[in-house]
């Protein structure tokens, strides 16, 4: 099916690995090009910008003026901006409950998850509208649904978020632009399985073992299995292309049903 999409311009963050890295690897594949921000160039990132589309940037995005650097780059290289992708976050397990976790950890948390998003979209928007017809999908989390003590700092900032671009839908509809959401529930990358990730930090916590806890939040889930980051990535694809046109002010999960309500 085509998608429409070759030929434009999109804005990555959190591309260097993970669902920013297959985003980034899909929207390639349609023919974007894609700016591709992370904090650190990865050599898959790099290794992909060798043979595609693909323009990486290293910035950080949890400062106050990164992600609108990321976006004027995007522009003054590219001559305009019609997709933006609002990837970047991160989570720390918070296995000394909610009394452990101190301001910082609150405003590092609010800020990767919910600020960066804020921010790239509030550079990225005027460009959007010069378009006409823009499209900003942002990864959000089923933690927004599902709040969790575990990780209740950036259960609370994707909660925030969710509210963000159901708002801002509402505002930009008519100048064209279109916000949609897509809500992963655990999915196979290193912010779950990594040596630092979710299922090692439980299992230290707890004297388990990583391999048991992944099997565990795998097993809350109907398919019984993570998701894969390519499958997050052709949900976001759609979302961005022609194809989903009217869709606006939409969340879309992709959980293997462990979400059970309505």
């Amino acid at each position: 099916m085509d998608l429409h999409l070759n030929g434009r311009t999109a804005v990555v963050t959190g591309a260097g690995k993970g669902i920013g890295l297959a985003v980034t690897r899909a929207l390639a594949g349609e023919g974007v090009t894609v700016v591709a921000g992370t904090r650190t160039v990865t050599t898959e990132l790099s290794d992909l910008a060798a043979r595609t589309t693909v323009h990486p940037v290293a910035v950080d995005l949890a400062t106050p003026t990164g992600p609108a650097e990321l976006v004027e780059t995007a522009v003054t290289a590219h001559g305009g901006l019609d997709i933006l992708v609002n990837n970047v976050g991160g989570v720390r397990p918070r296995t000394g409950g909610f009394l452990s976790v101190t301001d910082d950890d609150w405003l590092q948390a609010l800020t990767i998850n919910f600020l960066s998003a804020v921010r790239a979209t509030r550079a990225a928007l005027p460009h959007l509208i010069d378009r006409g017809a823009g499209v900003v999908v942002t990864v959000g989390s089923v933690n927004a649904r599902l709040p969790d003590p575990l990780v209740i700092d950036y259960s609370a900032a994707k909660a925030a978020l969710a509210s963000f671009c159901k708002s801002l839908s509402r505002e930009v509809a008519h100048h064209g632009v279109r916000v949609a959401t897509v809500s992963p529930g655990p999915v196979a990358t290193a912010l779950w399985l990594g040596p630092d990730g979710v299922a090692a930090t439980v299992a230290k916590a707890s004297g388990a073992n990583p391999e048991g806890v992944a099997g565990t939040a795998a097993g809350e889930s109907a398919t019984g299995r993570f998701t894969q980051p390519d499958e997050v990535a052709d949900l976001v694809l759609l979302l961005a292309s022609d194809r989903a046109g009217n869709v606006t002010g939409a969340d879309f999960v992709i959980d293997g049903g462990l979400i059970t309500t309505l």
